[in-house]
């Protein structure tokens, strides 16, 4: 069935409302043709592990030890396979094949160093009757120990993973469905939203629409970057240092920011709206003495400055600053608790090094230079020539939380500018749209208006205004793309949220948007 001349309003209402574009089948039928395909699915370097049908409010068993369980919405039959990517490697990956199919492929990214099926977004996307497939990224956890020694388990994960769910699920809802998909999204952040940007850039034919989150893009210098937050309060041997900030007095750091910073935008609320505009000055917290967990030591303030601004090395620019508000989230959070970040951790020893041991209280710019050089994978992703996938027609929505712990909102900005320098070209409108989010965590959280369909649905409403995958379906299927995306906080309040370089402006009773 051709899909190309129904009117994008008309097809967005029949995905919300769960009317039926094509025929449903009936379930013993359904049943029986899911279980036929044990026998009748051949595909390259692909072993079907199990295949099964699954009724709708089922729980199923899960494929290692991210999650216990995972809770299926939709009927669907799920085929479990693993694709052979090289002599050494594979994926581990699942098909979730709805029985109300409206001719729509999803594919699902990771997060963090994770080998971890991303189980939500596959319910996620099966009920709302997309096709969707998710994998394991080449390994099991969310550890980067099977990176030792191994480089196409590397290559797994910084670029091949994608690319391999994509070709293989393809095929498979071609032979369940009996007909090829006519359309093919991806959603993904952080890792995923990484993964999504990598796709577009090498792999630019397997999405028709990408959503890529909070996007981890220039991998090796991101985690220099969090490495560096770290020892700027003396990790990994915070006792040991006269720049750490204990737990307690990072919440008075987080509530003098938005004393500071709060009321730029015009309205006291507990969000800053543009970090950016934010000069936080640590001084007004300093006092003499140790500061007994109520102000600020001169070493501590100054260990803030640093935090507060950005990364250079040798005269460049090597990452944005810590994006003021963001400490308040986890109160300091895994990159500023003391401790040294994991992922850093796994990523310089396992995948840097190639070696299980490493001393962190001798990190600093060699190693962040050393994995800018080596590039594992090359898994930087930090490349503006997204012309190929613009030039086929492909659209890419970006979202990125202001007050995000893990990944500094700016950078964000950051890629955006380099596309645009890259194409040379002012605006990315066209293809390529950015939205800054404020009051929003890491992929979501906060006090923000952080829900808007974005993972796992996020309790969004079911429409393209509200939801970033229904918009970006819009944008693909009708050519209508999104100029705002409405969030909604975790108390039912609304708020509009901007596509870059507009700006989120407080006009005395409500946030709109202004170049």
């Amino acid at each position: 069935m051709d899909f190309s001349g129904l009117n994008v309003n008309f097809f967005s209402k029949l995905l919300t409302t769960g009317f039926p574009l094509l025929a449903s089948w009936n379930p013993s039928e359904q049943h029986a043709k899911c279980l036929a395909l044990k026998s009748s699915l051949t595909l390259e370097n692909t072993t079907i592990l199990d295949v099964s049908y699954v009724f709708a409010g089922s729980t199923v068993k899960p494929h290692g030890t991210c999650v216990p369980k995972a809770h299926v919405s939709a009927p669907l039959c799920r085929v479990q396979f693993s694709t052979a990517t090289s002599a050494t490697s594979s994926i581990r990956a699942e098909a979730w094949l709805p029985d109300e199919w409206y001719g729509r492929f999803l594919g699902v990214g990771n997060g963090g160093l994770s080998g971890c099926i991303s189980y939500r977004e596959l319910d996620y996307g099966s009920a709302l009757h997309f096709a969707t497939v998710a994998s394991n990224n080449g390994h099991d956890g969310d550890t980067g120990r099977p990176f030792l020694g191994n480089e196409e388990v590397l290559s797994d994960f910084a670029f091949r993973s994608i690319h391999a769910e994509a070709v293989i699920g393809k095929q498979i809802v071609a032979e369940y469905y009996g007909r090829p998909h006519a359309k093919s999204y991806y959603v993904g952040c952080s890792t995923g939203g990484r993964q999504g940007t990598q796709t577009a850039l090498r792999y630019p034919e397997d999405f028709d629409g990408i959503i890529a989150g909070a996007p981890a893009t220039d991998f090796n210098r991101l985690l220099h970057w969090t490495g560096m937050l770290a020892r700027f309060i003396g990790a990994p041997n915070p006792d040991l240092s006269p720049e750490f900030i204990t737990p307690d007095l990072w919440k008075v750091v987080a509530q003098e920011i938005l004393h500071q910073c709060d009321g730029i935008d015009g309205v006291v609320d507990g969000i800053i709206t543009e970090p950016d505009a934010c000069n936080f000055r640590p001084e007004a917290l300093m006092c003499e003495g140790d500061g007994n967990g109520k102000c600020l030591t001169r070493p501590q303030a100054e260990a803030l400055r640093k935090i507060y601004s950005p990364l250079y090395g040798d005269g460049e620019l090597i990452y944005p600053r810590f994006d003021p508000g963001s400490e308040g989230i986890y109160v300091g959070g895994a990159t500023l608790s003391g401790k040294f970040p994991a992922y850093t951790t796994d990523w310089l020893r396992y995948a840097v090094l190639n070696t299980s041991e490493f001393d962190f209280s001798e990190y600093g710019p060699h190693q962040g230079r050393l994995m800018d050089e080596v590039n594992p994978g090359g898994i930087a992703t930090f490349d503006g020539d997204f012309s190929a996938f613009r030039d086929r027609g492909g659209k890419f929505l970006t979202y990125h939380g202001r007050i995000d712990p893990l990944i500094a909102s700016g950078n964000s900005k950051r890629m955006y500018d380099l596309i645009a320098r890259t194409l040379n070209t002012a605006s990315l409108d066209a293809f390529y749209r950015l939205f800054l989010v404020p009051g929003m965590g890491h992929c979501s959280g906060g006090p923000g208006a952080a829900r808007f369909g974005q993972l796992g649905g996020q309790n969004a409403v079911n429409a393209s205004a509200h939801n970033m995958l229904l918009a970006l379906v819009d944008w693909v299927e009708g050519g209508v793309a999104p100029d705002t995306i409405i969030g909604t906080t975790e108390d039912g309040a609304e708020r509009v949220h901007c596509r870059y370089p507009k700006r989120s402006v407080w006009d005395g009773s409500v946030y709109g948007c202004e170049e």
